[in-house]
Parts: C-alpha cells; sequence; structure tokens
C-alpha cells in the first residue's frame, strides 16, 4: 500500500486496527499494540502502545520480541493488523495445544498454508528469540522451526486474508463474512 500505515486503512468506515481488536480483544486479558510510529493514534484505541527495540526494520519478529518483552502473561497471540476477519475462536483453539508443557508455540493454518505472523507463543521463548535475532534470523518461520511448534488447522482461509493492496480494501468490504 506504499508508504500509508496499513493498519489506519478504513474498512466500510473502520481503521484495519480497529476491526482486528473487535475480533481479539474479547479472547485476550491484555492488548499490546506494536506500532513504529503514529504512536498517538494507537494510544487512543485505550491500549498500551510498543515500538520495536531492534532496529533496521525487523519485520514481524520485531513486534513479537518487544510483546514477549512487555506482556505481563505466560502466553502472547501475535495477529498482524491486516487480517480484518479473524476467527473469533482464535487464542482458544491456539491455547488448548499448549496444555502440554512440551509445546512451546502454535501456529495457524488454512489447509496445506501456515499463517507464521498467527501464533500463540510461551514468554519463556524470549531469550531464544532474542538469540535468533542477534545472529541475524529475520524469519518468523525459520525461528519456530528450531522448537516444537505445532500448527492449529482453521477452516476459513478467509478468516486469516491480508489486505496488502487498495484491491484487497475494496475486495474485502463486499466479499467477506464480518
Amino acid at each position: 500500500m506504499g508508504n500509508v500505515d496499513k493498519c489506519l486503512q478504513l474498512l466500510d468506515g473502520q481503521p484495519l486496527v480497529t476491526r482486528v481488536l473487535g475480533r481479539l480483544t474479547p479472547q485476550v486479558a491484555e492488548v499490546l499494540i506494536n506500532a513504529n510510529r503514529h504512536a498517538d493514534v494507537y494510544a487512543a484505541l485505550g491500549h498500551r502502545v510498543i515500538a520495536d527495540r531492534i532496529g533496521e526494520f525487523a519485520g514481524p519478529l520485531a513486534g513479537l520480541h518487544v510483546g514477549l518483552s512487555e506482556a505481563r502473561h505466560a502466553f502472547l497471540v501475535s495477529v498482524p493488523c491486516d487480517t480484518p476477519f479473524l476467527p473469533r475462536d482464535l487464542v482458544a483453539r491456539l491455547l488448548a495445544p499448549l496444555e502440554d508443557e512440551e509445546i512451546d508455540l502454535t501456529v495457524a493454518r488454512t489447509g496445506s498454508r501456515p499463517h507464521p505472523v498467527v501464533c500463540l507463543t510461551r514468554r519463556r521463548l524470549l531469550p531464544h528469540l532474542s538469540a535468533y535475532m542477534d545472529s541475524g534470523g529475520r524469519k518468523v518461520d525459520a525461528w519456530y522451526s528450531s522448537l516444537r511448534a505445532l500448527e492449529v488447522n482453521f477452516p476459513d482461509e478467509n478468516a486469516f486474508r491480508n489486505i496488502n493492496t487498495p484491491e484487497d480494501l475494496k475486495a474485502a468490504s463486499t466479499q467477506f463474512d464480518r
């Protein structure tokens, strides 16, 4: 979408971030918003805003890193702001397998396609993630490939559809269940 803040783009009159918060907030005890610009706009949404601590635009892992650093609970769910149709049972379904202490994190999957940024991670993984990032690693799936990760299947592919272009945004306003 060019140099615009994708999370603030409007879908049916609401910023994408507001739609994501509407899906996620009822499922969690704490919301952290990872934003590296427009912090005042995000803060107005009523949640704590945290910026990346790792520079050079390290991507989604930098957000996961600061989230694990700042979260007050044993688990952290990560979702991108450009997926406004997340399942209303996302957290419960990702959390269930983590009753097994041997599992480090869970990742959403539709069909054969994983959605690595949509994951539920134990906070105890912060040192592992820090070491991975310190070594130059930046890919979410490459990071968790060395861990005991479990992919959790979700039947609705549209629930994880990313809004990446103005055309995606226009199609989403009429195409998907809200």
